[in-house]
């Protein structure tokens, strides 16, 4: 387990430094990132709470999260699911004074809080370094926007072939084709029941599509996969 952590971060090879400085000076950005901090959460940790106070940006350096939203009637369904290195919270920033989503810890997660008013102060003088960040942030909602069209046009069965594809492919691909995700977390993704995944994942594996691994879900047949995701 990963304990909580607050302290100034310095990491030279940081990827959101990299980014930045090719549209701020290093100077500027070094005066912006003193004002930052590096957390540390737990799998299963919640980074940002949906209706509590904007966090404002988050830089995942390390792990997996997943963006929930939950109704009034207490059901969750997961927009997407990101691994780092990813912007996060961008649009907290630019139009809601809270949270209109949750963001929490799939894996052992590192991040970066960057101090809201410090990125403003930065961002203004640097159109550019904006609207980099703006398309940066944007492309994870475009993909989560993407993701819900094609899966509110799909039964069961192509939901979770798209779901599964999505994770091997966006999430754990550096993985090979085995990747740990909870039955529970595909129905939220799937906007399905956990019935309904149980026995979708049971008949793709008499077909030999997938294999189980305790918890762990293998992809065995990534062209069946393929077509039960494009049939629908």
């Amino acid at each position: 387990m990963l304990s909580r952590t607050e302290h100034k971060f310095g990491c030279e090879d940081c990827e959101f430094k990299k980014m930045s400085c090719l549209y701020v000076e290093p100077d500027s950005f070094e005066e912006f990132r003193q004002q930052s901090i590096k957390l540390s959460f737990s799998k299963g940790e919640t980074i940002f709470k949906q209706g509590g106070k904007s966090g404002g940006l988050l830089f995942l350096h390390e792990g997996i999260v997943k963006f929930c939203y939950q109704y009034d009637s207490g059901s969750n369904y997961i927009m997407t699911i990101v691994r780092g290195p990813k912007l996060l919270g961008g649009a907290n920033l630019f139009f809601k004074s809270v949270n209109i989503f949750s963001i929490t810890a799939m894996e052992d997660s590192r991040v970066c809080m960057l101090d809201s008013a410090a990125f403003m102060k930065l961002a203004i003088g640097n159109p550019a370094y904006l609207l980099a960040l703006v398309e940066n942030t944007m492309d994870m909602f475009q993909d989560a926007i993407f993701n819900f069209i094609s899966l509110a046009h799909n039964h069961v069965n192509g939901r979770i072939a798209t779901i599964l594809l999505y994770l091997h492919k966006n999430v754990y691909n550096g993985q090979g084709y085995s990747f740990t995700v909870s039955r529970k977390e595909i129905a939220e993704f799937a906007a399905c029941s956990h019935e309904n995944v149980i026995n979708t994942l049971s008949r793709f594996r008499k077909e030999g599509i997938i294999e189980f691994h305790g918890k762990e879900i293998e992809i065995i047949n990534i062209e069946l996969l393929e077509e039960i995701s494009r049939k629908g």
